[in-house]
């Protein structure tokens, strides 16, 4: 077993990784930039490394800054976590280069897998059905407009290496296709490096539905059934559950059997996510895969009573698998809800700022993995998730109880969340009953106001919030007279001043926080 692992990322991630290496007593290095000097993931591991300034191209993208961590401080591990290198073939390369394991699929595998063109092919060839459209990235506009009279309109442009709802337009008539084009590859050249563009037939309605799968290295694959991911706002994700309220045996059945199939097509090791449409007829089509761990994971974890960030340490490390595919029962329902700081009374505008106060959720079926605390800064450089609500019960019907109670619980000060756009979620009979699909939450928005239920705008704040907001402001008022009166006397005091830099208030800040057996920052 690995004695070091070097944590490649920030945040929500970061913690729930560091957390599982604790348990594993397994000793955990972390990175941070600039901007995340006083991130919970750097004050809770073992040794944190600065990297470069907040823009994440100047620090957590680059691969020759992380290795040299890796290298200097004895690790020979990496977990890349979610999205900054993940998945990322030439990080995978440059670890087994420097005798570094990394925790996740071959690169080779993830060429095959995570380009969406190449997964395609991979799954025609494997017979396992897909959306119609291109196998291959298309060169030219007047290749599409051919391509999509064959197929039908309307028709999907999707970026080759897209994600989270990036480079993709939904195109509904010719006429649109060339600026729909042109938007769509400017956008993807901007997010991920690379314009090339695939088409594929728009599909009315249909769920968004994918398969968790585990492979080792001693050919074993098996699937951990499916999550149900179709509440979505502008295709990013807000709402997962499993297992998904239209499944039956038999279509989960045909389904993990054929994103086992398609992984072991592509040599794929570690955990990964098969991602389908399901129609309303229940035929499902593979749309991508995900060469990494998901951030919806959770939802699994607690039906399957599976730690899938231990699974992949140890199938890193060469352990097998420790169960076979009749071994995984799933039991009861879990629903996780994304919580992001953005204001969604205010067209989901980012809202980044010091955290006044909180009050977390807890009791029977809640779980919170999350990165921050009270007193702590959201910065405006990276995503604005904070982290996760999941709510497990014996049935969907309780997991939707508790996790109502649970959002009552949650509450922060300071800054804006979208915990009321979940409750009033929760409380729709379409939801309820599980009538979703991937345009329901866009769908759901548009709608007068007067169709939300008089149970959502109840559950809008909790009782005591206005209570609790008093409280933050009179801090914060307070908060600022102090610092004024310190200010003064500093100014006027005729003894030397303390060195007002960043790296002194920290290492005041790190001691006074830190716990008996907390950090070494470098």
């Amino acid at each position: 077993m690995f004695k070091k692992i070097l944590i490649a990322n920030r945040g929500e991630i970061a913690v729930r990784i560091l957390r599982a290496c604790r348990e594993m007593n397994i000793s955990a290095v972390v990175v941070f930039s600039e901007a995340d000097r006083a991130s919970l993931h750097v004050r809770m591991a073992d040794e944190a490394y600065p990297i470069g300034p907040a823009p994440s191209r100047e620090s957590y993208l680059v691969i020759d800054k992380i290795l040299a961590v890796a290298r200097a401080s004895g690790c020979d591990a990496l977990h890349p976590g979610y999205g900054f290198l993940a998945e990322n073939p030439h990080l995978a390369r440059a670890c087994a280069s420097a005798g570094v394991t990394f925790i996740g699929p071959s690169p080779d595998a993830m060429e095959r897998l995570g380009s969406k063109t190449a997964a395609r092919q991979l799954a025609h060839e494997a017979n396992v059905p897909t959306v119609a459209g291109t196998l291959d990235p298309i060169e030219r506009i007047s290749d599409a407009s051919q391509i999509a009279r064959q197929i039908g309109f309307p028709v999907v442009l999707k970026a080759v290496a897209g994600g989270g709802g990036k480079g993709m337009r939904l195109v509904e008539r010719e006429s649109d296709l060339a600026a729909a084009w042109r938007d769509a590859s400017s956008e993807a050249m901007n997010a991920f490096g690379d314009g090339r563009m695939y088409l594929e037939k728009f599909l009315v309605h249909p769920r968004h539905i994918e398969i968790q799968i585990l492979g080792d290295h001693h050919g074993h694959v098996i699937h951990l059934g499916e999550r149900e991911c179709s509440v979505q706002r502008r295709y990013q994700k807000v709402i997962e559950e499993a297992p998904s309220p239209i499944m039956t045996p038999e279509l989960r059945r045909a389904m993990g059997e054929a994103a086992v199939k398609l992984a072991r097509a592509g040599g794929y090791t570690n955990a990964g996510t098969l991602e389908f449409l399901v129609d309303a007829q229940r035929n499902f089509y593979f749309l991508e895969m995900n060469t990494r761990l998901q951030v919806e994971h959770p939802v699994t974890e607690m039906v399957t009573s599976c730690d899938l960030v231990k699974l992949q340490i140890r199938v890193a490390a060469g352990e097998p698998l420790p169960f076979a595919q009749e071994n995984i029962q799933l039991r009861g329902h879990a629903i996780e809800c994304r919580i992001y700081a953005e204001d969604p009374d205010n067209n989901f505008f980012p809202s980044p700022g010091a955290i006044l106060g909180r009050s977390v959720p807890s009791g029977p079926g809640i779980r919170l993995d999350d990165g921050v605390y009270a007193g702590w800064t959201v910065p405006t450089d990276y995503d604005p998730m904070l982290g996760k609500l999941i709510a497990w019960g014996g049935d969907r019907n309780e997991a939707i109880a508790r996790m109502r109670r649970a959002l009552d619980e949650y509450y922060t000060a300071g800054i804006k969340t979208n915990v009321s756009l979940f409750r009033r979620i929760l409380a729709e009979p379409e939801f309820v009953n599980g009538e979703i699909h991937t345009k329901w939450l866009d769908e759901f928005l548009l709608r007068p106001a007067a169709h939300v239920s008089a149970a959502s705008s109840r559950r809008s704040k909790p009782a005591d919030a206005d209570k609790r907001d008093a409280l933050a402001e009179d801090a914060a008022v307070v908060a600022a007279a102090m610092w004024h009166t310190n200010r003064g006397a500093a100014a006027s005091s005729t003894a030397r001043p303390a060195p007002n830099d960043s790296a002194s208030r920290w290492k005041i800040t790190g001691r006074r926080e830190q716990l008996a057996n907390g950090p070494r920052y470098k």
